[in-house]
C-alpha cells in the first residue's frame, strides 16, 4: 500500500470521499511524506462546517467528528524555553 493509498484509509475517502488524488499528493509534499502530518491537514480541511439545509431537509454539521478524528494525527508541537 502506497502512501496515497494508506492516507486515504486514514481521511475515510471511501466512505466520505472529499480529496482528488492530486490534492492527496499535493498535501503529501507539503507535509514531507509525513503520512500523519498529511493527515491532520486533510481533516482540518474536512472540518470545515458543512451543515445543509434544502426544503427543509436538515443534514447534521460533521466537523467535530473529523476534528475528533485528526486530534489523533495532531503534531506535537513541543520547544524548549529558554530559563531568565
Amino acid at each position: 500500500m502506497d502512501a496515497v493509498e494508506k492516507l486515504r484509509v486514514i481521511l475515510r475517502e471511501k466512505d466520505v470521499p472529499f480529496f482528488t488524488d492530486d490534492e492527496l499528493i499535493l498535501q503529501l509534499e507539503r507535509a514531507g511524506n509525513d503520512i500523519d502530518l498529511a493527515a491532520y491537514h486533510c481533516l482540518i480541511i474536512k472540518a470545515e462546517e458543512c451543515s445543509l439545509n434544502v426544503s427543509g431537509l436538515t443534514i447534521a454539521d460533521s466537523h467535530a467528528y473529523w476534528l475528533r478524528l485528526a486530534s489523533m494525527y495532531r503534531p506535537n508541537c513541543t520547544t524548549v524555553r529558554r530559563g531568565g
